[in-house]
C-alpha cells in the first residue's frame, strides 16, 4: 500500500490535487458498493446538508445527493476494512508529511441519475478541522457520457480539471484550498466521500 499511498501524496504535492487509480482493492470496492447498493435500497441513505450544522435544502440547489455515514459501530467487515486502510493512510501522510492529522469523517454517497452538486469548498467557516478531502470511486465501466465528473477549479494558474469517477480511484486534496463541483450525472454515481481532520 505504501507505494499507493506515495502515488496519491506525490500527485498531490506536484499539482495539489492527489489522484491514485487503484487506492482500493478489486474485491474491497464490490463489497463497499454492494454496502451502499443495500444501504439504498432498504431507505437507509439520507438527503445530504451543508455547512457545519448540515442543514438540508429541500429545494436541492446546490446538491442532491444522498449519504449513509461509515460508523465501526455498524461492525460491517468492509466498513472496517476501508477504515483500516485509511488508518494506514492517516499514519503514512502525518509520518512523511508531518500533517499532525487525528481524525477523519467518511460517508458513503449516491448522486441519482440526474443528481449535482455546485462549485463549493470543503472546509466549514466556522470549524477549521478538515483538512483534506479524500473521495474514493465505486463505478465500474463508467463512460464519459455518463456525466458527473469531478470538476477542480484552479486559480493559480485559473484552469478546470475534470476527474471521472472510475472504480478504485482515490482522489486528494485540501479542504479549503480547491473549490470543485460534481457535474450532473446521466446515470446512478456511487463513492465513499471523506475529510482528515485536526
Amino acid at each position: 500500500m505504501e507505494k499507493i499511498f506515495n502515488t496519491l501524496i506525490d500527485s498531490y504535492i506536484a499539482d495539489k490535487i492527489g489522484i491514485a487509480n487503484d487506492f482500493l482493492s478489486l474485491s474491497l470496492a464490490t463489497h463497499l458498493k454492494e454496502n451502499l447498493q443495500n444501504l439504498h435500497a432498504n431507505h437507509q441513505l439520507q438527503n445530504a446538508g451543508t455547512g457545519s450544522q448540515a442543514t438540508i435544502d429541500p429545494k436541492k440547489l446546490l446538491r442532491s445527493d444522498i449519504i449513509h455515514w461509515l460508523d465501526r459501530k455498524h461492525d460491517n467487515i468492509y466498513e472496517h476494512e476501508f477504515l483500516n486502510l485509511i488508518d494506514l493512510f492517516v499514519a503514512h501522510l502525518n509520518a512523511t508529511c508531518y500533517t499532525s492529522i487525528k481524525s477523519y469523517e467518511f460517508h458513503y454517497t449516491l448522486y441519482e441519475k440526474g443528481s449535482f452538486y455546485k462549485k463549493h469548498i470543503d472546509q466549514f467557516r466556522d470549524n477549521d478541522s478538515r483538512q483534506f478531502s479524500l473521495i474514493v470511486y465505486l463505478n465500474e465501466a463508467w463512460q464519459e457520457a455518463d456525466g458527473g465528473a469531478l470538476c477542480l477549479h484552479h486559480h493559480f494558474p485559473d484552469s478546470l480539471q475534470t476527474i471521472a469517477p472510475t472504480n478504485r480511484k482515490g482522489v486528494f486534496f485540501k479542504s479549503n484550498e480547491l473549490e470543485h463541483e460534481v457535474q450532473l450525472t446521466n446515470q446512478p454515481r456511487m463513492s465513499i466521500t471523506g475529510w482528515l481532520k485536526l
